[in-house]
């Protein structure tokens, strides 16, 4: 027993897993061993048993020292085979002077109230786009939602999954699963009354966010731009990149990840900044553009329509002016979560 399964056939074999088990004890020592200071040793062992070293470390880890290595990068263009120096930055075991656990813990205190406001915000904006959807697509037809002749043709008959089935058969799919796992009494109720499917309306309420931004990206130009038109954005292409990015988010916040300095995977494409002025700070940094701090603001600008008197962008703005703790010494600050210069008077 304990002992690890040797691979299945045509499996590489897995690397030696060489980290010991430690003790909360021998984890703090290492640590203070590395340069982070403790004040409060009992205090510091109980955050390492309630909340864990490995999820404590991702706070931890913008403290540690960084070292320059210089590495020989070849192009192959064009041109003949070159090669240029670059300096890539590498992040030691060691801690910066001035680090403390007590930082790390409020770190992740700020982090995890950062998630629950999002996760506030993103439960209006996905109630509201699910009735933006259902009422669009069900003056269409009351079943749109398994018409494939109502949705764009990418979505519908293109078979582009590598699954030999177009992406509308699997939403279909994934629609069905819901449907058939809900113990709602709504959806017990028109099942017996009425049968399968269930009318747009009353199905949509069973769709999770990815689900409802999965048949928005699929929908026709007209209707996805007609929805997007009533959030300020011209273009329904660029509203789905939106949905799409904001379920990312969910899905982080829901999963209790870090969030505050995380690179986002899935980013949304951008308007001119002609048609939405908050825009442009983002419209050429990279940086900006792949931190959690767009999203906030694309919320921001979404709960505009949906509760314009709702309290949400002034408790959010106050928690990133307030709460943030404290680490300029350790260089870190709201820029690493992608808040631009002056966003405060524009938010």
């Amino acid at each position: 027993m304990g002992m690890r399964r040797p691979p299945a056939a045509g499996v590489m074999p897995e690397m030696p897993y060489l980290k010991p088990w430690r003790s909360y004890e021998e984890q703090l020592d290492l640590l203070i061993a590395r340069g982070l200071a403790v004040t409060d040793r009992p205090k510091a062992l109980e955050y390492l048993q309630r909340i864990g070293y490995y999820r404590l470390s991702g706070y931890w880890y913008p403290f540690r020292a960084q070292s320059g290595e210089l590495v020989l990068l070849e192009e192959n263009g064009r041109k003949p085979v070159r090669k240029k120096r670059k300096t890539t930055t590498i992040a030691l075991d060691d801690f910066k002077p001035g680090a403390t656990f007590e930082n790390a813990v409020k770190l992740y205190v700020f982090d995890k109230e950062l998630r629950l406001l999002a996760m506030d915000a993103l439960e209006r904006i996905e109630i509201a786009v699910r009735v933006d959807v259902s009422h669009t697509l069900g003056k269409l037809d009351p079943f749109a939602y398994v018409r494939p002749e109502l949705f764009h043709e990418s979505f519908s008959r293109d078979m582009n999954n590598g699954k030999g089935v177009s992406r509308h058969h699997a939403w279909l799919s994934k629609h069905a699963r819901l449907i058939n796992d809900s113990r709602e009494e709504f959806v017990l109720h028109n099942k017996s009354k009425y049968g399968l499917p269930l009318a747009i309306w009353v199905a949509c309420e069973v769709w999770d966010f990815g689900t409802l931004s999965r048949l928005y990206a699929g929908m026709r130009e007209a209707e996805q731009d007609a929805i997007a038109g009533r959030y300020g954005i011209r273009n329904g292409r660029i509203f789905a990149s939106w949905l799409r990015s904001l379920n990312y988010l969910r899905n982080v916040c829901a999963h209790h990840s870090r969030l505050w300095n995380r690179n986002i995977v899935d980013q949304p494409r951008l308007p001119p900044a002609s048609e939405v002025p908050w825009i442009a700070p983002f419209e050429d940094s990279g940086h900006l553009r792949a931190r959690c701090f767009l999203l906030l603001r694309i919320a921001r600008h979404l709960l505009q329509v949906v509760n314009p008197n709702s309290s949400w962008p002034e408790r959010m703005k106050t928690h990133l002016q307030e709460d943030f703790p404290d680490l300029d010494h350790l260089g870190l600050n709201l820029a690493g979560m992608g808040a631009p210069d002056g966003w405060e008077g524009e938010w």
